[in-house]
């Protein structure tokens, strides 16, 4: 697979693959420089591919070759990791550089993105869930529908931003990776720093209100509408995780939409 990308730029392999369910990723050295080789795989990932190249390296890793499916990006090769952070002690100082991150990627650019889809029917998964199960699910699409039906603010969107898709980069700073090819409110892409199912601590009530004021405070966003953002994406993550029959992760997400709903009410 990756043998004619590798002749194409003249790479040489410098570690293991890397497998993910839309992509195969590849350690290479280019010019001497560390370098990530990306195959995509499915349509999100090459218009995700493309949304890359369209950032230029600001607020992004830097796209240094681009040709069809495949993806040449400079390498991160700094040690630090936002996980790692937000577990011990610095959660604030990881939410921070994600915001600084999206500040980036939501800036105007001079030319026009990609092919990008809506927001809104990125919820169909959270309708169908309310429509069997009602309950949270019915609660999280009331804010979902609210919030699409009055969009502010719109941007192209990461889609995913979390803590293991913004590293470190050195010199560089801290860049994001593996974005989605979707456009809407910008308030939709720091649900995901507070929602994150593979954060240990994301259904701790009192870090979700600590990192929804850290958001309002560095992204300038209204605090009511920042946790009606998070009460609508844990929803929407749950749907999902409920369509993987991942139950216990869904429940997860349904405890992060609770709190949301205690603190909209508080």
């Amino acid at each position: 697979m990756f043998e004619p990308w590798l002749q194409r730029w003249a790479l040489v392999p410098d570690g293991e693959p890397i497998i993910t369910p839309g992509s195969r990723l590849l350690p290479v050295r280019f010019a001497d420089a560390p370098a990530m080789l990306k195959i995509a795989l499915d349509t999100d990932e090459k218009y995700g591919n493309r949304l890359m190249t369209w950032w230029d390296g600001d607020g992004a890793a830097q796209v240094l070759a681009h040709h069809e499916d495949g993806l040449l990006l400079e390498r991160a090769m700094g040690r630090r990791s936002l996980m790692h952070m937000a577990l011990n002690g610095e959660d604030d100082t990881a939410t921070r550089i994600m915001c600084t991150a999206l500040a980036h990627l939501h800036a105007p650019r001079p030319t026009p993105p990609p092919p990008l889809v809506e927001l809104a029917p990125w919820f169909a998964s959270l309708r169908m869930a309310a429509a069997e199960h009602g309950g949270a699910y019915a609660v999280s699409l009331q804010a979902a529908e609210a919030l699409l039906a009055d969009p502010q603010e719109i941007v192209v969107l990461h889609g995913d931003m979390h803590h293991d898709n913004v590293l470190d980069f050195g010199t560089r700073g801290w860049l994001a990776i593996d974005p989605k090819r979707v456009r809407g409110e910008r308030g939709f892409d720091y649900a995901n720093l507070i929602c994150n199912p593979d954060l240990p601590t994301a259904a701790d009530p009192e870090r979700v209100r600590r990192q929804v004021e850290v958001i309002v405070e560095v992204a300038k966003l209204d605090r009511r509408r920042v946790l009606q953002w998070v009460l609508a994406f844990a929803g929407l993550s749950a749907a999902w995780f409920l369509e993987d029959d991942q139950q216990e992760r869904a429940t997860g997400q349904l405890s992060v939409a609770h709190i949301a709903a205690l603190l909209l009410e508080g």
